[in-house]
């Protein structure tokens, strides 16, 4: 098992190699395996990229993402212009917004409606992330899709089966409404995340239990 020392090595390490984002003045700190990311970024979209890459390095097995979002000046953007963006942002990633709405105020955008799938709201809240001049992101879009538990309970079977990444076999799918349950174990914290998001992929899922152990 790797030290926090190791981990937190690494994790700088693969903050600095991953191009367009800037991590000269994020500072890592790693307790546990549990990574703490404090510090400040120039776009909103660097914040959560800083987060992305922390949480593929081998050892780490969860992120606290405290980073500062400080835009220089030439990123400072009136509301209408982002919420104009956002929307295109939104287009693009949807083609129909159907009833999701926009907000804006001093920077900081405020997803609402519905949608079909918890992977498509976290699309939407990736597409609109990149959009220049946000401060930050309130995502209330709601899963609202009346699914089966023994469809979901299927769909995801299938879906852990397929991918190349899970050991499948060692990971047991229950389904309770609108509810699953993760069981098992696997060799990565990257594995479990494959996991959890491929449950969360399936229409009608509003809630993922993941219990699924790393095996030591």
């Amino acid at each position: 098992m790797k030290s926090d020392e190791d981990v937190r090595d690494d994790v700088e390490s693969e903050l600095r190699w991953e191009p367009g984002l800037d991590a000269t003045d994020i500072v890592v700190a790693v307790r546990d395996g549990a990574v703490t990311l404090t510090g400040f970024v120039r776009s909103f979209n660097e914040k959560w990229e800083a987060e992305d890459v922390a949480k593929r390095v081998s050892g780490v097995l969860g992120v606290a993402n405290d980073l500062d979002v400080r835009l220089p000046s030439i990123s400072q953007r009136p509301d209408p212009d982002i919420a104009r963006d956002a929307v295109t942002a939104l287009l693009y990633e949807l083609s129909d917004l159907g009833n999701i709405k926009v907000v804006v105020k001093e920077g900081l955008v405020r997803l609402e409606g519905d949608v079909e799938s918890q992977q498509q709201r976290r699309n939407v809240a990736h597409a609109v992330r990149r959009v220049r001049g946000i401060k930050g992101l309130v995502n209330t879009i709601k899963v609202r899709s009346p699914v089966s538990p023994e469809d979901i309970h299927r769909k995801i079977a299938e879906a852990l089966k397929r991918n190349a990444l899970l050991a499948a076999a060692n990971i047991v799918v229950e389904a309770n409404g609108d509810e699953v349950v993760l069981k098992g174990t696997v060799r990565s914290w990257a594995e479990r995340k494959e996991a959890d998001e491929a449950a969360w992929r399936a229409p009608g899922v509003l809630k993922v239990d993941n219990r699924i152990a790393i095996a030591s």
